[in-house]
């Protein structure tokens, strides 16, 4: 089926660019977010690895626009063709350089339905052919505007971004619901491990700053660096590979993966229940757990717990903000990038608490490893499906 091809900018109250300049960040939080092209990548907007900037700065910047809710987001550069749904309520954001922003006209596009016409194949194509040949590949502002997209008649647009919203929708709950447990179970750490305000803490005296009856560890006399290389040829179909781009920051959840085909130097091999720490600056805070074997980065250090009785508590110390912080102070100056050191990194001190305690810690934290797991393997089930109905929906070959 042929749908005829319109200029978006004909469809849309709003098709503006973001100001070219970069807006100056402060390095502390507020109201006021910046969104940047990183922030936008598969159809959704991450709005929990923002800039911030003060009220000031943020008036200046939306003088043209600001996303609101049902507006949709389009990288020009950086990369080209990365499409977001803005789907908060937060009107305290803007858009950084290189970001498109459209707002549909609710009488002649869907909101839903311009979001995946822009990420189907056809529309792909054309951007990235827009983009092709530049020094750096960009899609221009007016472009960006003229981009013809197939206009189906409203009734079967809203049909057709009801259905695949209906996908990510449930993929964006995940994701929240996947926040709640990390929170949940930083939470606990934190009170336990951190502020030692474990249960009975009343009855337990400290000796040196450790409660008696811990032991004294570091990191290194209760983890192995796991160095097991293995070349792209000895990769087995479909083994997952986990690059330091899907390592996500602020999750500790490795839910997106490449496979060994996208390998084309020796990687490292882990094994479920293993622990990824990104080495290299600006990725050493990202830390996450193994779902499934596979191969990741040389930049990653694998980090295997000796027992497994204490992997939930070495997970939440390696993402934990202080060992974060000390990693941080102690980076490897190199001449290219700096780098995180596993034989400074095995002396970060790790006291083991009493056996009954241990337990009942991992009988609070191991459910909740086991739920990230479930719902990160729906979200994956989710978007393949997602991904196999949009573009048999956008050229009509299936009615939604």
């Amino acid at each position: 089926m042929s749908w005829p091809l319109v200029p978006i900018k004909e469809l849309c109250e709003l098709a503006v660019d973001c100001v070219n300049k970069t807006a100056p960040t402060v390095d502390y939080e507020t109201e006021f977010k910046m969104i940047r092209t990183t922030n936008v990548k598969g159809g959704f907007i991450n709005l929990d690895e923002v800039r911030y900037v003060t009220e000031e700065v943020f008036t200046k910047w939306t003088r043209r626009s600001r996303p609101r809710y049902g507006d949709v987001v389009l990288t020009r550069e950086a990369p080209v063709g990365e499409v977001g749904r803005f789907t908060s309520n937060d009107d305290k954001v803007f858009l950084g350089q290189r970001l498109f922003h459209y707002r549909p006209d609710p009488e002649k596009l869907d909101w839903n339905y311009l979001a995946y016409a822009l990420q189907s194949p056809q529309v792909q194509g054309r951007l990235k052919g827009m983009g092709f040949g530049a020094t750096v590949d960009h899609v221009r502002v007016g472009d960006a505007e003229n981009l013809p997209i197939p206009c189906p008649p409203f009734t079967v647009q809203k049909t057709i971004g009801d259905t695949l919203s209906t996908y990510d929708d449930l993929i964006e709950n995940n994701r929240r619901r996947i926040q709640l447990l990390e929170q949940a179970a930083r939470l606990l750490y934190k009170e336990w491990f951190t502020h030692l305000r474990f249960p009975g803490h009343e009855h337990v005296k400290l000796k040196d700053g450790v409660p008696e009856g811990w032991e004294r560890k570091v990191l290194g006399d209760i983890c192995l660096e796991v160095r097991e290389t293995v070349s792209p040829s000895a990769l087995e179909a479909n083994t997952h590979y986990i690059g330091l781009e899907h390592i996500p920051r602020r999750s500790i959840t490795l839910c997106e993966w490449g496979q060994a085909e996208q390998v084309t130097s020796s990687k490292h091999r882990f094994r479920a229940g293993e622990i990824l720490f990104g080495k290299i600056r600006p990725y050493f805070h990202k830390v996450g757990i193994a779902l499934t074997d596979g191969v990741a980065s040389s930049d990653a250090i694998i980090i295997r717990p000796v027992n497994p009785q204490i992997l939930a508590l070495v997970l939440m110390t390696t993402s934990s903000d202080g060992f974060v912080a000390a990693t941080a102070q102690q980076m490897k100056e190199g001449s290219k990038m700096p780098r995180a050191d596993w034989k400074q990194m095995q002396q970060y001190p790790v006291p083991l608490p009493t056996d009954g305690l241990l337990c009942a810690f991992n009988d609070f934290i191991d459910p909740i490893l086991n739920q990230l797991k479930t719902l990160a393997f729906a979200n994956k089930r989710l978007g393949a499906a997602r991904d196999l109905l949009l573009p048999r929906l956008m050229n009509g070959e299936i009615s939604a």
